[in-house]
């Protein structure tokens, strides 16, 4: 049966451990598992640790690993390297992404995204409660896709446009699909169901939106017109 791991990169939220695994424990199958990409430098990274070993004692599948330092996207690349190279078996169908802040609410949501997979190698994305099918603002990416492209996600990005780069990556490549009845709750401040706190100001300031949203444009002028032909040609090896 088809597996997917589910990255999230998360600083200084250790409680988001215990919190999502009891989401994904409710609503996903066994062959779906957790994979917490860290900093080494956070101060509560001996926290994930002990939340991870937690977790997994209590017979739910949850990994960590750990960067020296670094960013949301630099995290979310690393993770999905290590997943790549693990022994053949191993290696996911599928590789997916959500914040520390998300939460799925549909039974059986994994299946439904890799059944999406199945019938269309790319991208799938459900419904966030915020921004639905405007954004992925969490997804799940064929693996196939990640190892040919070399990344989760451009790597000069830092935190923001990301789901900008999956939405029109697959918008471009005809590889990506929406899954309304699919609930993966985004929890936020904009949406009154999340408290600003230091992650959320510091990801959400002025220069890191100008910065990254520069850094966006210029890579997808850069890089998305080979992108696409390179998925292009990838799913159509995969579907003969």
């Amino acid at each position: 049966m088809p597996s997917l791991a589910v990255i999230v990169p998360s600083r200084g939220r250790p409680h988001t451990v215990a919190e999502l695994v009891t989401a994904f424990h409710d609503t996903c199958s066994e062959r779906t598992w957790l994979l917490f990409a860290v900093d080494e430098d956070d101060p509560d990274c001996q926290a994930y640790r002990d939340a991870v070993a937690e977790a997994n004692a209590g017979g739910f599948r949850v990994q960590l690993t750990a960067q020296p330092s670094g960013t949301m996207v630099s995290a979310l690349n690393h993770a999905a390297r290590i997943l790549l190279v693990a022994p053949g078996p191993a290696v996911p169908d599928a590789i997916g992404f959500m914040g520390d802040d998300h939460r799925p609410r549909t039974h059986g949501w994994d299946r439904a995204y890799l059944d999406a997979l199945t019938s269309l190698p790319g991208i799938v994305y459900g419904n966030d409660g915020i921004q639905g099918a405007n954004l992925p603002t969490q997804c799940a990416i064929s693996s196939s896709v990640v190892r040919a492209l070399g990344h989760m996600a451009p790597p000069t990005l830092t935190h923001l446009y990301v789901d900008n780069y999956w939405l029109t990556l697959g918008r471009t490549a005809g590889c990506i699909s929406y899954l309304p009845n699919v609930i993966v709750q985004h929890l936020h401040p904009v949406a009154g169901t999340a408290d600003w706190d230091e992650g959320y100001r510091r990801v959400n300031a002025p220069e890191m939106y100008s910065r990254d949203q520069a850094t966006y444009q210029e890579y997808m002028g850069r890089c998305l017109p080979a992108e696409a032909v390179k998925l292009t040609s990838l799913r159509a090896e995969e579907l003969l």
